[in-house]
């Protein structure tokens, strides 16, 4: 009896382990799919990264354009809620963006709470700035962002706008922490060039903007989400949302794959997610 007991005990404690190491595999041995629930995750650390850029370039240009008159009427990017101090030393400006404890909404809907710091040249007659931002107990839509980040910004011509534009690119190297305790790592290079609104820097709201690059993010399970973009992402700042409106990303994790296109211009959160050549709608603010 104790025999059989035994063979018992150890069985299910084998089971259990392989149970547990097959996790990420199927049951033909392939990599477990990509979950839409990961998908929505990664997207929200997207959002995450397109607001505290959005917030750094908005910063600049506002210092940039101090002594120009407006054309029109001012629609600023920040809320009226946030404190801006702005400090020049050694030629080099540094504004610190305070959100306070409370918290503000942005126009896109979400909320971010705590301060950045934002720092670059005060020479505007260079065609090429470097702009650094860190943050100080800085949270968006709930979820801590740690970590820095620079953007080295051009006026020049591409192959998208023949018309000297700016041009952004960022290099990415984040911990996000949301709040259920669980922390995400983000790492990547993206190119954000303006490609509208540029010439009217007192209104927000007609700039649209076309991103390129690659990154990663790392799960607290150790995986790790691929992501290039194939297509190039547009957003358009009208929608007020931090959400692209057209372009495709290809993701891979631990050899599954997906892509998520992002549509011809809709302003809605809907995305059309194809699997293993299984495409579906996916609502990326659930």
């Amino acid at each position: 009896m104790k025999t059989k007991l035994l063979l018992i005990s150890t069985f299910i404690t084998m089971s259990f382990f392989m149970s547990c190491n097959s996790d990420e595999k199927t049951n033909d041995g392939s990599a477990a799919a990509i979950t839409n629930d990961e998908i929505i995750t990664n997207a929200k650390i997207d959002a995450s990264v397109e607001d505290v850029t959005d917030i750094a370039e908005d910063q600049f240009s506002s210092q940039l354009n101090v002594n120009a008159k407006p054309n029109g009427p001012i629609k600023n990017y920040l809320p009226s809620c946030a404190t801006i101090t702005t400090v020049l030393t050694n030629n080099t400006w540094t504004k610190t963006v305070d959100f306070g404890v409370e918290g503000c909404t942005l126009n896109n809907g979400n909320t971010v709470k705590g301060k950045m710091v934002v720092s670059f040249s005060n020479d505007f007659t260079s065609s090429t700035q470097t702009i650094s931002y860190t943050f100080d107990g800085f949270y968006h839509n709930g979820k801590k962002i740690q970590g820095s980040k620079s953007i080295v910004r051009t006026i020049k011509e591409t192959n998208l706008l023949v018309t000297a534009h700016p041009v952004s690119t960022a290099s990415i190297d984040l911990t996000i922490t949301f709040d259920d305790g669980k922390v995400y790592t983000r790492k990547g290079t993206l190119t954000k060039e303006m490609t509208s609104g540029y010439d009217t820097w007192f209104d927000w709201d007609d700039n649209v903007f076309v991103v390129t690059g690659s990154g990663s993010t790392t799960f607290p399970n150790g995986d790790t989400f691929s992501a290039e973009i194939t297509t190039p992402l547009e957003f358009n700042a009208s929608c007020r949302k931090s959400i692209a409106v057209k372009g495709i990303v290809s993701i891979t994790k631990n050899g599954a794959a997906a892509t998520i296109d992002y549509g011809s211009g809709e302003c809605d959160t809907l995305v059309k997610v194809t699997k293993d050549g299984v495409t579906e709608e996916v609502d990326l603010k659930k």
